[in-house]
């Protein structure tokens, strides 16, 4: 019996050490779940991505099932968006038809009253004074309580805010509370690189877009189509279609290495130049190329570029080009899908001076001749001899009732070529391709 009585005694001293040793298992574990999360956030690279993984993650940490997060920075640059977990487009629609005021994330974006930290409501249809609106769409969408957190940096400022939302009254604990905190936290430091990165990219392609023809030339005998796709830090790659004297035409695609704003800045000095020198000697492509590349090497020395230049006489179908390490443009007719044969050369600014010879072809009625440049074959990831496979494959495939469509041709092969939208994902590359549609 004494011993049995003495058992409490001995056992009580450890009892404290044993509840501190589980609050640090607990603590252990928080660290590494936030660990994990912040890990998965990190390896996101695209604007859309981050934000679905910032909803998901935090509805694992405060124990709901859907959310949306708004962005919205405050410095009124963009990108607005607003991205919802778990809730449908008209769901969306339908919580921005409550008045802003009322909910949580309006007052955090327009800094209301209350709106300076998270905004728990845990019952919201108890709520007194709840927006008779808010209760509708509350009950309409089955949420019965929400948990609101900004979304800030001291340098960026507002970005936005995130909302979970609950299907019964609740709300998250002190510790849950605590964790979706530094989440957020983590998670607006991301997003504030994403958004710079986002605008940055936005900036550039509007560049690039700004020093590429608005609109294609209307001449007769053929029909014209382009399409470009730009890297996320903007690139060289360029086309040009411009009337020449006599009613010819002049089709030009390129390249200039390097990316970013110079890239941008050469392509579209590139770009002019080659104008000026086609319309004055444009029946002569290798003329036009030898200019163009004394130019180069004149005034950007560090630089390379490759170049195609077409003189095409619609009436005749009748076409004369010169290449500069340029890929050999594509015919695509009813009975033939071939490869052009160009001289091979180096690109532009290689050579201390640039000369080879043009080729002739003629392009019969209904055929349609497609100029591009490499990105279109790097996109792919393949070797080049796979990728001119892969290339001539889809050309061949585009189907009968489309041929006669020169933007119908180039989605075509965009699409088949670069699958699964690898021709709109971030790329280093630029993918260009200018279709001319003989009658």
């Amino acid at each position: 019996m004494p011993a049995a009585a003495d058992a409490p005694s001995d056992a009580a001293p450890h009892a404290p050490g044993a509840v501190l040793q589980d609050r640090l298992a607990g603590w252990v574990s928080d660290l590494t779940t936030l660990h994990e999360l912040t890990e998965r956030l990190a390896r996101t690279a695209s604007l859309s991505d981050a934000l679905q993984e910032l909803l998901r993650a935090g509805a694992a940490l405060v124990g709901a099932r859907r959310g949306l997060v708004v962005l919205e920075p405050g410095d009124g640059l963009g990108p607005d968006t607003t991205i919802g977990l778990g809730l449908a487009r008209a769901d969306l629609g339908h919580i921005e038809t409550v008045p802003r005021s009322s909910m949580s994330y309006g007052r955090i974006l327009d800094g209301l009253p209350g709106g300076e930290g998270e905004i728990a409501q845990p019952d919201l249809l108890s709520e007194d004074g709840l927006d008779p609106r808010h209760r509708e769409v509350a009950a309409r969408l089955g949420y019965a309580a929400s948990y609101a957190l900004p979304l800030s940096t001291e340098t960026a400022g507002r970005l936005g805010a995130a909302v979970w939302l609950y299907d019964e009254p609740a709300e998250p604990v002190e510790r849950q509370r605590h964790l979706v905190g530094l989440y957020a936290r983590y998670a607006a430091e991301h997003l504030a690189r994403l958004v710079e990165l986002e605008r940055t990219r936005a900036c550039m392609a509007t560049i690039s877009e700004e020093l590429l023809p608005s609109r294609l030339p209307r001449v007769s005998g053929v029909r014209l189509a382009a399409r470009h796709r730009t890297g996320p830090r903007g690139g060289g790659d360029w086309y040009d279609a411009l009337p020449l004297p006599d009613a010819a035409l002049g089709l030009a695609v390129g390249s200039v290495t390097g990316s970013g704003p110079s890239a941008v800045a050469a392509m579209g000095r590139l770009r002019a130049s080659l104008r000026a020198y086609a319309v004055m000697e444009g029946e002569d492509p290798v003329a036009v190329l030898s200019d163009l590349e004394l130019l180069l090497r004149l005034t950007e020395p560090a630089r390379s570029a490759t170049a195609l230049f077409a003189y095409c006489e619609p009436a005749l179908r009748k076409i004369t080009l010169a290449g500069a390490g340029h890929s050999p443009p594509l015919v695509v007719g009813e009975r033939r899908t071939e490869f052009v044969e160009t001289s091979l050369s180096a690109p532009l600014g290689m050579l201390a001076c640039w000369e080879a010879p043009s080729v002739e072809f003629e392009a019969e009625a209904g055929e349609t001749v497609l100029l591009y440049t490499d990105g279109l074959l790097h996109r792919t990831g393949d070797p080049m001899d796979r990728a001119f496979a892969r290339l001539h494959a889809a050309a061949a495939s585009v189907p009968r009732a489309l041929r006669a469509d020169p933007g119908a041709v180039a989605d075509h092969v965009l699409r088949t070529v670069l699958p699964d939208g690898l021709d709109a994902a971030d790329s280093d590359e630029d993918v260009v391709i200018l279709a001319a549609h003989f009658e």
